[in-house]
């Protein structure tokens, strides 16, 4: 097997010999007299001669001949950095026994490396041997120098297994084995066990932090995360509150406190966290977020007045983000007027063209759609500023002339942007979305699999294509295929969840789609996810608890199409 000899340095961390720049190798060992066909047989006992093989073996990608010219140099030396660079060669080459004498090597050279250790718990996971994982990186961990937990969350976390990791893992707890008085090492292993999805490790590494870090407020913000999971929401509250109190003063905490807080669904008690803390532009946006999310206008009434007294304290172009966050607060509220003041009053800088963008929204909404449409077309010239920002000028322009019926001038829209920025994938997505609305299903696949060709992992994009198919072809089946591939790629996704279970709706895997509804539901109360679980649930004669879902759905958006069209069909 070969591979490149960037690849190699890339998994090994190893760096290429300097006095073997691979430019001038065929010259030295030319001018030594070496040629490059295997050496006579005494130059095999010359450790020299076979590292500089070794390494021209590298730079071929040959990594099982170089494991061999390694090894062969590390025979010959008392070097250890030869027997590891073998056994790196050899485990990139896939050849286990040449690793294997590689290791050996290397452990009557320097038997309490941190490296070797490290090679022989990755050995022993390729070998599925879990305790032998468990002992050599025990072993890594009693070592005296720093740096021993960093080395093993690599390890563990570079594994494909994850089950086998965790096993590891949970054998390096049995024995007492992780470092009792690093927190920051124990906040890393739980997090790879709460990515790995196992719960009953997470819980016994969030138990053990908190036992050991008793006034460590992150270790309590650990054990909140946790509890929430298991859905124990007053507990979570409480080691929240525990946090706070341990660093009241930490805006950082803070932040993590909050972010917490608006997991739990309160977004209220986050924006009355952050409230505490001391106000900069970060922590403003972050509680008119809180705030928009409650649908609390009153607290944005009074955060705007907060902001606006602050303006005094940060003059000129230093309130530019402030003055931009008054615009789309005065906008989320429906002052646009009071918000196209604001955005006209930030000054030139880095946010003045999001700025621009804004007032055209803003204008748009109080029924000015020509003065809109101009502000987005001279930002659409003004060649000075972001591409992102122009590419931008021409997705809401399109986007306003379809609000307005007009397609034709939309698509017009669309075609100039990409014009510009050919490929563009959103730009691309966007006219796709646009087709479809149109009922041209034909050129809005032809956009999809266009982003898909320079994207294949392009998890929108897949699901939008996916979804489409199976709500307006019969090719349900293909539609599927889309569908999983992109929730493969973004697993917690509701909208893609959705159209997993609208898909096995359509198949007539009722069942199926129950269960994936009700869950997209569970994680995003939309509308168009209530129209879908209601229209399964009416198919199996659950009319009444049909209309409670759809009821909660008009109430988050009355004048959602899908949600109508289905309430119209069903329930007449």
């Amino acid at each position: 097997m070969r591979r490149s000899c960037r690849e190699f340095y890339r998994h090994t961390g190893a760096q290429p010999m300097t006095w073997l720049n691979p430019c001038s190798l065929a010259g030295l060992l030319l001018s030594a007299g070496i040629a490059l066909a295997p050496p006579p047989a005494h130059a095999q006992e010359d450790p020299l001669v076979e590292a500089m093989a070794g390494e021209f073996a590298v730079q071929t990608g040959d990594f099982q001949a170089a494991a061999r010219h390694y090894l062969n140099a590390a025979r010959a030396s008392d070097d250890p950095a030869l027997a590891e660079r073998a056994a790196q060669a050899a485990m990139l080459a896939g050849d286990p026994a040449l690793a294997r004498q590689a290791v050996a090597r290397w452990t009557e050279l320097d038997p309490d490396s941190r490296g070797l250790l490290a090679t022989r718990a990755i050995q022993a996971m390729r070998a599925d041997d879990t305790e032998g994982a468990v002992d050599a990186l025990a072993s890594l961990l009693a070592l005296p120098e720093e740096g021993g937990s960093r080395v093993v969350l690599q390890v563990l976390s570079g594994t494909q297994d994850e089950a086998l990791a965790g096993r590891v893992l949970s054998g390096l707890l049995q024995r007492d084995a992780l470092p009792g008085d690093d927190f920051q090492a124990w906040l890393a292993f739980a997090g790879l066990a709460q990515r790995w999805g196992d719960p009953e490790l997470t819980t016994t590494l969030v138990s053990g932090a908190v036992s050991r870090f008793p006034d460590e407020p992150r270790a309590w913000l650990l054990k909140a995360a946790q509890l929430r999971v298991e859905g124990d929401l007053g507990g979570a509250r409480a080691a929240v509150e525990r946090a706070l109190a341990a660093e009241p003063g930490d805006t950082g905490l803070r932040i993590a406190a909050a972010g917490e807080l608006e997991r739990m669904g309160d977004a209220e008690a986050a924006e009355r966290v952050l409230a505490e803390a001391t106000q900069d532009d970060t922590i403003f946006s972050t509680r008119a977020a809180y705030l928009a999310r409650a649908r609390d206008n009153s607290g944005l009434a009074d955060l705007a007045d907060e902001i606006e007294a602050s303006l005094a304290d940060s003059p000129g172009p230093a309130s530019a983000v402030r003055r931009l966050l008054l615009g789309q607060i005065s906008e989320y509220l429906g002052q646009f007027e009071a918000a196209v003041r604001w955005y006209a009053s930030v000054p030139e800088g880095r946010v003045w063209a999001q700025a621009q963008l804004r007032t055209a929204r803003a204008e748009a909404a109080r029924g000015r759609l020509e003065e809109a449409l101009e502000v987005l077309r001279s930002l659409q010239l003004d060649y000075d500023s972001d591409g992102e920002v122009i590419r931008d000028a021409y997705l809401f322009e399109a986007e306003l002339y379809t609000q307005a019926g007009r397609d034709t001038e939309a698509l017009a829209a669309y075609g100039r942007g990409l014009g510009i920025f050919e490929d563009d994938p959103l730009l691309l997505y966007a006219r796709a979305l646009a087709w479809v609305a149109m009922d041209r299903i034909a050129e809005a696949e032809v956009d999809l699999r266009r982003i898909l060709v320079f994207e294949p992992d392009n998890a929108a994009a897949l699901n939008a294509l996916g979804y489409t198919l199976a709500d307006r072809t019969d090719r349900h089946e293909e539609a599927l295929g889309y569908i999983e591939r992109a929730l493969a790629l973004d697993p917690g996704n509701p909208a893609i969840i959705d159209s997993l279970g609208w898909v096995l709706y359509r198949l007539g895997r009722v069942p199926e789609a129950l269960e994936h509804l009700e869950r997209a539901w569970s994680i995003l109360p939309d509308a168009e996810i209530g129209a879908h679980l209601g229209e399964v649930l009416w198919s199996l004669g659950e009319r009444r608890e049909a209309r409670r879902i759809w009821s909660e759905a008009r109430e988050l958006d009355a004048e959602n199409e899908v949600l109508k069209e289905t309430m119209e069909r069903l329930d007449r």
